[in-house]
C-alpha cells in the first residue's frame, strides 16, 4: 500500500474520489473516470494506470454500471493502513 500511495498523482485521485458531483449525480457509486479526469487533469490512460494501482493495492473499488465504471475509495481499508502506519511510528 505504501507504493500505492507513495505518489502524488494517486494521492490527488484518492483526495478526488472523496468528492461528490459529475456524472455520478451525486449518487453513492463513485465518480467516472471522465469525473477523475476532470478533477485531476490527466489523460484517460494515466488515469487507469493509475487506478490500476490504487486497486490492486485494495485502496480503491471500481464498479461497472451499463457503460461507465464507477471508482470509490475503499475507505474501509484506508483507515485499517492509516491505525497500522500509526501503530508502527
Amino acid at each position: 500500500m505504501l507504493h500505492a500511495i507513495a505518489d502524488p498523482t494517486r494521492r490527488r485521485i484518492l483526495q478526488a474520489l472523496k468528492e461528490r458531483g459529475g456524472c455520478s449525480l451525486d449518487k453513492e457509486v463513485g465518480l467516472c473516470a471522465s469525473d477523475i479526469e476532470m478533477r485531476v487533469h490527466l489523460s484517460q490512460p494515466t488515469i487507469s494506470h493509475h487506478m490500476s494501482i490504487l486497486k490492486k493495492a485494495g485502496l480503491v473499488e471500481a464498479q461497472k454500471l451499463g457503460q461507465w465504471r464507477w471508482y470509490r475509495r475503499n475507505e474501509t481499508a484506508l483507515r485499517e493502513f492509516s491505525r497500522k502506519l500509526r501503530q508502527s511510528l
